[in-house]
C-alpha cells in the first residue's frame, strides 16, 4: 500500500472523535441554495462544547485525503472529472457552482469534502485501535468509485473499508448499517459482489435515489413509508440490526447516521422525534 498520513496515531489523550473546522462549506451564501446544511458539522461541535461535553484538545484533527488516498477506491477518470466545475455543480446540486473557476471550487467545496473523507478513513483505523470512533462529518453514501451525486463527491465509506482490508491485519469482514433516510447507493454499487461486506440499509422507499440496481447489494433492506414514526422505526431497526449481526460476524461496523430521519426534515420524509 502507498504511504498515507491518515493512519498515523493521534495523541493518546485525544478521544476517538474526528473533526476539523475545514469541514464546513461557506461561500458567499451559495451553500444555502441547497436544503442540505453545509455548516452543520461545526454546529454539532459547538453544541458539544457549550454543553461542556468536549474540548478542542480532545478532538482528533482530521487530515485531507490526498489523490493517492482517494485512488484506493476511485478511478483516476472520476477524480479528473471533478476538475470541471459543472460536474461538481451537478453532484452538489448547486447550479451556480458551474460558473465558478475550478480552483475556487477545489478550495471552497471539494477540499472540505476531502477533509471529511480523510476523517472517515482515520475513524476506521481508530475504531480498530480504540473500540469505537466517530467522524463528525462524512457519510457520503451516494458516491461510488466512478460517480458522485446527492451532495456526495467522494466515496468515504468505501474508502474506509478498503483501507482497513488492505492495511489492518484481522479485518476481513465489514458490516455497513446505513440509517440515513436515503438509500446508500454509492457503497452498494462499490461492494455489489464483495462477500466480505454485508449491507443493511433502512430508507424512505419513495425518495432519491431509487437506485434499483444498487438495491441488489443490500442484504437487509428496510424500506420505510412516508411519515414513519418512532415506535415502528425503532422496532424495525432493532430487529434488523440484530439479524444482520447474527448473519455475519463483522470485524468492523460502519454506522452511517443520517440526521435526515428527523420529523420536519425537508428531504427525508420520515417523522422520527429528537428523543
Amino acid at each position: 500500500p502507498h504511504r498515507t498520513e491518515l493512519y498515523e496515531d493521534p495523541p493518546s489523550a485525544c478521544w476517538p472523535i474526528i473533526y476539523s473546522p475545514d469541514y464546513n462549506i461557506t461561500f458567499m451564501g451559495l451553500e444555502k441554495l441547497h436544503p442540505f446544511d453545509a455548516g452543520k458539522w461545526g454546529k454539532v461541535i459547538n453544541f458539544l462544547k457549550e454543553e461542556k461535553l468536549i474540548a478542542d484538545d480532545l478532538i482528533v484533527q482530521a487530515r485531507e485525503a490526498t489523490d493517492e488516498d482517494l485512488l484506493v477506491a476511485h478511478t483516476r477518470r472520476y477524480l479528473n472529472k471533478l476538475k470541471w466545475s459543472f460536474v461538481v455543480a451537478t453532484i452538489t446540486e448547486i447550479p451556480p457552482v458551474a460558473f465558478l473557476p475550478n480552483f475556487v471550487v477545489q478550495r471552497k467545496v471539494l477540499k472540505p469534502l476531502r477533509t471529511q473523507t480523510g476523517g472517515t478513513i482515520m475513524a476506521g483505523k481508530l475504531a480498530v485501535d480504540r473500540g469505537w470512533a466517530i467522524n463528525v462529518g462524512g457519510g457520503f453514501h451516494h458516491c461510488s468509485s466512478d460517480k458522485g451525486g446527492g451532495f456526495c463527491a467522494y466515496a468515504d465509506i468505501t474508502l474506509a473499508i478498503k483501507f482497513l482490508f488492505e492495511r489492518v491485519q484481522g479485518v476481513s469482514k465489514a458490516t455497513i448499517i446505513d440509517l440515513d433516510a436515503h438509500q446508500g447507493n454509492g457503497h452498494e454499487r462499490d461492494f455489489m459482489d464483495d462477500h466480505r461486506v454485508y449491507i443493511m440499509d433502512a430508507y424512505n422507499r419513495y425518495i432519491y435515489p431509487g437506485d434499483g440496481f444498487a438495491k441488489r447489494a443490500i442484504k437487509r433492506k428496510v424500506e420505510l413509508e412516508w411519515g414513519t414514526e418512532d415506535t415502528e422505526y425503532l422496532q424495525k431497526v432493532h430487529t434488523h440490526v440484530e439479524g444482520a449481526l447474527n448473519e455475519l460476524k463483522p470485524d468492523i461496523i460502519v454506522y452511517n447516521a443520517g440526521t435526515d430521519i428527523l420529523d420536519g426534515d425537508p428531504l427525508g420524509g420520515l417523522a422520527i422525534s429528537p428523543q
